[in-house]
């Protein structure tokens, strides 16, 4: 594991600051001015920003190079699942392109993880860079045991959320993305410094697609690192304004 992943879940306060190092804003947009704009407003306001599928498709690498130059952190959400040389090529890549986290799906497997991380930490050494911190993707939180259970998975989703976390611990990824549900569960069985980041993060009035979600002073509360806030930040009117409303309301729920 690297420095990071050994000491993140030190932070426990509920503090201003502390909130803020955990949230990671998903600039889910379709073009880079809209993302760019978006991380100049929140600059220093927030921990991280998220690139996912949809904006790298749109934009590709270029736009995570020009968030980096920016002094910002990224975390790269592309969920790699593939034969393990394939991932690995990818892990070096993203490595390259200065990201501080990135992903695998866990049921990609042991040898595809595994290959991840050797991959990942043998570009960083070469090349004289900090590996990103690596976390396996459990199960979607779009997902719920029912879902589970039309793709032939009979467990339910705090079960297997659990099976795939050990795996990835395994496989010597630095942690895995899971629900708010399953935090407790993975704090509970897996060693201290196993990081979770966590979407399905919503402000309790806020619904939408995602189906195993909790505030973000709840998900904290449960050991949370990282915490995955988009819509309502994003789509919010004033999006800084929504964001220092979420930061006010965590940083007071304790």
């Amino acid at each position: 594991m690297t420095a990071e992943s050994q000491t993140a879940v030190a932070d426990v306060e509920f503090t201003e600051s502390s909130v803020r190092r955990k949230i990671v804003v998903a600039l889910d947009l379709d073009t880079a001015k809209e993302a760019l704009s978006l991380v100049d407003r929140l600059a220093g306001r927030v921990g991280m920003f998220k690139v996912g599928s949809q904006l790298f498709s749109s934009e590709g690498p270029a736009v995570v190079r020009e968030i980096v130059k920016r002094g910002q952190r990224v975390f790269l959400d592309l969920k790699y699942h593939d034969i393990p040389n394939t991932v690995a090529h990818a892990a070096a890549a993203a490595g390259r392109l200065g990201v501080s986290i990135f992903n695998v799906h866990t049921s990609g497997g042991k040898a595809m993880m595994e290959a991840t991380v050797a991959a990942a930490t043998e570009s960083a050494q070469r090349e004289g860079l900090t590996r990103p911190l690596i976390l396996g993707v459990t199960v979607l939180t779009s997902m719920d045991s029912q879902s589970l259970q039309t793709i032939g998975v009979d467990e339910g989703a705090e079960s297997h959320v659990l099976r795939l976390a050990n795996l990835a611990r395994e496989a010597g990824l630095d942690g895995v993305v899971a629900s708010p549900l399953e935090i407790r569960s993975i704090r509970n069985n897996l060693p201290e410094g196993f990081v979770i980041l966590t979407p399905g993060i919503r402000p309790a009035e806020t619904k939408d697609d995602q189906k195993r979600t909790s505030t973000p002073a709840e998900a904290i509360r449960a050991g949370a690192n990282y915490l995955v806030i988009g819509r309502p930040i994003t789509g919010a009117p004033d999006p800084v304004a929504a964001l220092e409303q979420i930061v006010k309301d965590t940083s007071t729920a304790h």
